[in-house]
């Protein structure tokens, strides 16, 4: 699962990376939304290109909301849905068949444009531990990862990151090597290479067609991934600062990558 990310891309920057563009409102407004690690569980804003508006990119909040509720209330609502995730990540597999994600599927997919995201890596001797490991696009300075989004009737617009079960043996499986409370297998994100953006904000694709984008996402080998400060699980220590991805080596972690 993915809960942890960075983007300190300007928003200027983003926009000349995917040719699109903010709103003239929100370019007046001059917002940007830099984090050298985002806690998913905090729900920043982050700019994400929708399929409603493929050209244009605009926030939204990390932690999807039922599209048929108010929104008003997330604090509430973010806060009870904790123990499934608080919406921060939809399984893939479920995009046609859970309600949440269901109405999004065909017609509410976006892009989430990052520098990187963060998975634990967990060693159990000498004790159980969990290493941080930093995930970074090696051709591309963001990585664009795919989404779904709502907006609910009083206009609360958020997203969720897809993930889908990661291959035995990948560095994603690898790194993230403990299946979480239910016994759920690992799990990924799904990053998408520049060429397939268009297709994947595209009105014209069928379930078929999502699931064939979802499976040939951006190959592995063009991810770099390396360890860095168990700052960025501590609950005292800021962790929002440039060094986070700094690399630190653990003796007890031996991965060939």
């Amino acid at each position: 699962m993915c809960f942890h990310t960075r983007i300190i891309s300007t928003a200027e920057e983003i926009e000349s990376h995917y040719g699109v563009a903010r709103s003239a409102k929100e370019k007046k407004a001059g917002h940007e939304f830099i984090y050298h690690h985002a806690n998913g569980y905090s729900h920043d804003s982050f700019w994400i290109i929708p399929q409603e508006k493929s050209d244009h990119m605009t926030p939204m909040m990390w932690g999807l909301l039922p599209h048929d509720k108010p929104g008003a209330d997330y604090e509430k609502y973010y806060k009870k849905s904790i123990p499934w995730g608080a919406g921060l990540n939809a399984q893939a597999e479920k995009l046609f068949d859970f309600y949440l994600y269901r109405p999004s599927a065909l017609t509410r997919r976006c892009i989430v444009p990052l520098n990187g995201f963060y998975e634990p890596h967990t060693c159990e001797k000498p004790k159980n531990f969990k290493v941080p490991y930093y995930f970074e696009q090696k051709d591309s300075a963001i990585i664009g990862l795919a989404g779904i989004y709502t907006i609910t009737p009083d206009k609360y617009v958020s997203f969720s990151i897809l993930t889908k079960e990661a291959p035995e043996g990948s560095k994603y499986a690898t790194i993230h090597n403990k299946k979480n409370r239910d016994g759920e297998e690992h799990r990924q994100v799904i990053p998408l290479a520049r060429e397939q953006v268009e297709a994947w904000l595209s009105d014209d694709l069928v379930e078929k067609d999502v699931y064939g984008i979802i499976d040939n996402d951006l190959p592995q080998n063009r991810i770099n991934t390396y360890s860095v400060s168990k700052d960025l699980f501590s609950r005292t220590v800021n962790s929002d600062r440039p060094d986070i991805v700094d690399h630190v080596t653990y003796p007890q972690v031996q991965i060939p990558f």
